[in-house]
């Protein structure tokens, strides 16, 4: 999930240092970007808790930072496991490992989400604000979180990306057809 500060992509692009866009530019290169196959697919639980398994979580983690965002789901650096690295408080990131939402609260909220897998969109989603999730951290123990805004729309977003399912599933059929047509590509005569 990109930024969720209130600025979009660009205007983070242009308040940042040109080493640290740099940073950026090659981290966005390295995650999958729409309408790439891989981000629709569902993706198979974890069954190995190993070095691997620890690499590719720091892996994530780092790019998800360079990239300037708040999530990483293993689909969109093309692994189809279910894992996603997130923000789940203002100082922690965390990695979590075959999730399952266990509890959804009752008040729903839309807030713009972005995407780093879908770079220059901003959609209206409509989610719950209140979630339990639950299942392994990197090393294979059990983790069980308690999320509030923003953390639990992040954590949703992310859990989404591990059953192909795109923000462009969740918004209004208004804001999915302006997003298309802003992301199809177009011919350009030179």
């Amino acid at each position: 999930m990109a930024e969720i500060e209130g600025e979009t992509e660009e205007q983070v692009a242009e308040s940042v240092d040109p080493e640290r866009e740099l940073r950026r530019r090659i981290a966005l290169a390295q995650i999958r970007q729409y309408p790439d196959a891989a981000l629709r697919m569902k993706a198979r639980p974890v069954e190995r808790f190993d070095d691997e398994l620890r690499r590719l979580v720091e892996r994530m983690t780092l790019l998800m930072r360079d990239a300037n965002g708040v999530g990483l789901a293993a689909p969109q650096v093309g692994i189809l496991q279910r894992l996603f690295v997130f923000q789940a408080s203002e100082d922690d990131v965390v990695a979590l490992v075959n999730p399952e939402i266990l509890e959804v609260g009752d008040e729903t909220s839309v807030d713009e989400e972005g995407c780093l897998s879908i770079q220059g969109v901003l959609l209206p989603v409509e989610r719950p604000t209140r979630i339990a999730i639950a299942g392994r951290d990197e090393h294979g123990s059990e983790v069980r979180y308690e999320l509030e805004e923003p953390y639990s729309r992040i954590a949703q977003h992310e859990n989404d990306h591990l059953d192909g399912v795109l923000i462009l599933e969740r918004t209004t059929p208004e804001a999915r057809r302006e997003a298309l047509a802003r992301l199809r590509p177009r011919i350009v005569l030179a």
